[in-house]
């Protein structure tokens, strides 16, 4: 199976952005952060990062805030790093798996005693 140049555009976002909010985002809201996946539409115009956050006393809400923010600050940083003709728009959204694996394995438990 090829790869869509979508995905690889997908895999450099991810990389790029999770060393950009590493180096420059001092925002301690994004702190706690773990970027979980990135998926691009075909015609490179939109960008959707998936982040988890972690951590005893994080807030999801408070980090996608954080997030929503900077977003502006990390397009503009991103399209100077990339070189792309469009910098894709980028909306952040909360990963759910972590959660849902939690669900279900409790779930699994219950069965099993």
């Amino acid at each position: 199976m090829e790869f869509q140049r979508s995905d690889r555009v997908g895999d450099v976002l991810l990389k790029t952005l999770a060393e950009l909010l590493a180096r420059e985002i001092r925002d301690p809201r994004v702190q706690s952060i773990n970027l979980t996946g990135v998926k691009v539409s075909k015609d490179l115009r939109h960008a959707r990062v998936f982040f988890s956050v972690f951590g005893a006393n994080a807030n999801k809400d408070d980090a996608l805030a954080g997030l929503k923010h900077a977003t502006g600050f990390i397009r503009s940083k991103l399209g100077k790093e990339l070189s792309l003709r469009f910098m894709p728009s980028i909306e952040f959204s909360y990963d759910e798996t972590e959660a849902e694996a939690q669900r279900i394995e409790s779930l699994l438990r219950a069965v099993k005693s």
